[in-house]
């Protein structure tokens, strides 16, 4: 067998069609299904390399450049890796259960109901993932350095002590909350302590703790408006009565959160508003910060994306500006390196950190300690900040690239994009959010509605769009495929107002 090529991709029969000039498709589209279709069906599982362009052009009787033309689509759609030197093969990883039938073995397949309107997934249904354009809101994975990672994990095993390994400290690895603490010092401006830090799995983990720590049932919890989703279903989730906030350009309003009293507590994301994007100004912090003190209330600071500014330093995060202990602040590493890494941490004001280190001791919810240990160690080497680097240079790249093919449109103004993994698409006036998402999926485009994290809420029509976990192929690939769904939007806007002010047929001019 040829070096290199899986008996799989030799064996590839002749797509059927591909050389009847009478046929309807492209020869290139007959390409790219044929092959889309042996990595559906597993006949080239996932990491088979397939054969070369030249083989397959030379086998199939057509132009190379009409199999560079499929391939690079595949590419661009996620079922192949092309890499210079090592050929082309599989990414795509498919499910068994994708290659079940329609309907269980031996039942009857369900009838199709009659066609209904365009409708978008549900909310909940809509999941963020990494390659699926363009709600990949993730750190790209590709860009962590796994290898230097794993030696890092060695490393930190070998003189970890058997208290470590078998009691470990329930706010978390002591080495950890060292270099987290510096970190925040020197890069947050935050004055804090080893002893101020509690390592938890993520924001999700930090705001369940927090939940069951501050909140009793009818306590009111302020969230911002729009917001992040699970925020509030913690909050319900520990009895707490949820109270809407409506944000505006400086971020969450102040006037509307002191109508709500003594509230318990008030979740904000400042550095980048989670999902409008705007930054929350610093007399809109200030303002913040005195709510809290007058009412001895709690704000849960959310700093999930901060790192990655791309057109100035960062604010210093709310927390730096607290004189009276009332701001939780709440960070992840999953975000900044890779999603499954499972390591966030909480800066805990000395009055709750007891309650939340028990709550972790009761709940058996403490993190392994070999990551903890490794990560401290990435940390102090450096390696981390060099990682920030290329990571925010890469995602600039992104960013720039899918504004640059939104703006070429005219048609597609976008805001939040200072910062993060996500900015806001406006559509147009009267648009309907729902529909554009269904028609966006029907292209397999995954769309988030702006109404999806809204809740009293009422804004213009809008998508968030997330880029940092596509490739550029990727994003240019879907990024002109949202610009026609774009225009579309637009005509059908347009043909409707003027529809609207013609006269009625049959009126004299």
């Amino acid at each position: 067998m040829t070096r290199g090529k899986s008996a799989a991709g030799l064996d590839l029969p002749q797509p059927p069609g591909l050389l009847d000039p009478r046929h309807s498709a492209s020869k290139q589209e007959i390409v790219y299904e044929a092959l889309r279709h042996a990595i559906l069906k597993k006949w080239l599982p996932a990491a088979s390399a397939l054969p070369s362009s030249r083989t397959l052009a030379a086998r199939w009787g057509i132009s190379r450049g009409t199999v560079e033309a499929a391939l690079d689509r595949l590419q661009a759609e996620a079922y192949v890796a092309r890499r210079s030197g090592s050929g082309t093969r599989v990414c795509a990883v498919v499910p068994e259960r994708y290659l079940m039938a329609g309907a269980a073995a031996g039942m009857p397949a369900p009838t199709p109901g009659p066609a209904g309107p365009e409708q978008a997934p549900a909310a909940s249904e809509v999941r963020v993932l990494a390659g699926q354009p363009f709600v990949g809101r993730l750190a790209d994975v590709n860009l962590f350095p796994m290898a230097t990672w794993a030696r890092y994990l060695a490393r930190a095993i070998g003189p970890a002590t058997p208290e470590q390994l078998c009691s470990p400290d329930a706010q978390g690895a002591q080495q950890l909350r060292e270099q987290i603490a510096d970190y925040l010092r020197k890069h947050r401006g935050m004055q804090c302590a080893p002893a101020d830090i509690i390592v938890t799995t993520g924001i999700r983990h930090s705001l369940d703790l927090l939940a069951r720590a501050l909140l009793r049932p009818d306590d009111i919890a302020c969230v911002e408006d729009p917001g992040y989703p699970s925020a509030r279903r913690l909050f319900e989730l520990a009895g707490a009565r949820v109270a809407h906030i409506p944000v505006d350009a400086q971020g969450i309003d102040c006037a509307a959160l002191r109508r709500q009293g003594a509230a318990r507590l008030a979740f904000v994301t400042p550095a980048h508003q989670s999902p409008l994007g705007m930054t929350m100004s610093v007399t809109r912090r200030l303002e913040l910060l005195d709510w809290a003190d007058r009412h001895a209330s709690w704000i849960i600071e959310d700093d999930y994306d901060s790192e990655f500014n791309y057109h100035s330093a960062p604010l210093p995060a709310l927390k730096s500006l607290d004189q009276h202990g009332r701001v939780v602040y709440c960070g992840s590493f999953n975000k900044t390196l890779f999603a499954g890494l499972r390591l966030g941490f909480i800066v805990a004001p000395p009055a709750i950190r007891p309650l939340l280190a028990e709550l972790l001791q009761a709940t058996c919810r403490s993190v392994a300690i070999a990551p903890q240990l490794a990560l401290a160690e990435f940390i102090r080497d450096g390696a981390y900040l060099r990682h920030l680097r290329v990571a925010r240079r890469c995602y600039q790249q992104r960013r720039d690239t899918l504004l640059a093919l939104l703006g070429a449109s005219g048609r597609a103004p976008a805001s939040g994009y200072h910062a993060g993994f996500h900015f806001v698409l406006w559509l147009p006036q009267g648009c309907d959010e729902l529909v554009f998402c269904a028609r966006a999926a029907a292209c397999d485009i995954a769309l988030q509605p702006l109404r999806a994290f809204s809740s009293a809420a009422r804004l213009p029509p809008a998508v968030v769009i997330g880029y940092t976990a596509l490739t550029l192929a990727q994003i240019r690939y879907a990024g002109q495929k949202l610009v026609l769904l774009l225009e579309r939007a637009w005509d059908d806007m347009q043909a409707q107002a003027e529809a609207e002010a013609a006269p009625p047929a049959g009126t004299a001019r």
